[in-house]
């Protein structure tokens, strides 16, 4: 698999000007300060399961990183479509990909063609913000969405919200200072308000949560507070299978 590098070689050996010119604006990315995407991958991307994370790359590498890992997964769902496999694509914090155009409209694109090759959908995990509700893409990524589930939404995003999603009045309560796992889902044409109160003691519960204070209370055995360890470690060795399976 060729890099960066090879095509920056191949161009200096062009006697063209305009191949010397590319060559030059490569070269940043080639012996420069931002080479971290001049090599070959050590992750093995025919895992069932991979995880891009570029949180950590520097701001003038992050348009870059994204347009990677877009360009990466639209490859492995055409690999996969051909052998008839389904796909399941998630994008935490989706918002960031908005604010720069290119990644932008690439992200539109792959919303939209996911959703028509039919078994491979596109999931946008992310807190409504600004950024997302102000971005000139939304109308399309609504407009592609056959399902959006909800949660409570700021005084200002509720209004754009209801504009673009025809929200009642009356729905829109369900999304006005609710309390946890409450809000409304949005399947096709159909709105329905939810209530879900989990089962604080039950062990897919004590898998699942997030809250910061439940995980270290956990991990710190504290009296009435260390189910959620103990729980996870009987569901370790007991071995049970009642996970849902991520196909590639």
């Amino acid at each position: 698999m060729p890099v960066l590098g090879d095509l920056y070689e191949c161009l200096r050996r062009q006697k063209e000007v305009q191949a010397q010119r590319i060559a030059t604006a490569l070269e940043i990315y080639v012996n420069g300060s931002l080479k971290v995407f001049n090599h070959r991958t050590n992750v093995e991307l025919n895992n069932r399961i991979v995880c891009f994370d570029i949180k950590d790359l520097g701001k003038q590498l992050k348009k870059l990183g994204m347009l990677i890992v877009q360009d990466q997964v639209w490859n492995r769902v055409t690999i996969n479509r051909a052998a008839h496999k389904s796909t399941r694509y998630y994008i935490d914090e989706f918002h960031l990909l908005l604010k720069e155009e290119q990644t932008a409209a690439y992200s539109v694109e792959i919303w939209k063609r996911f959703r028509k090759w039919g078994r491979y959908p596109d999931r946008g995990l992310r807190r409504t913000s600004k950024i997302f509700l102000a971005s000139r893409e939304i109308e399309n990524i609504f407009e592609n969405s056959d399902f959006i589930y909800m949660l409570n939404q700021a005084a200002g995003d509720r209004q754009i919200l209801a504009k673009q999603l025809n929200i009642s009045p009356h729905q829109l309560s369900y999304v006005t200072n609710s309390g946890e796992g409450e809000g409304l889902i949005f399947y096709g044409s159909i709105i329905i308000p939810f209530k879900d109160k989990f089962d604080k003691s039950l062990r897919l519960y004590s898998l699942m949560t997030t809250k910061v204070s439940e995980v270290e209370d956990a991990e710190k055995g504290e009296p009435g507070k260390k189910n959620c360890a103990e729980k996870r470690n009987d569901f370790v060795c007991e071995g049970k299978n009642i996970m849902p399976e991520i196909r590639p």
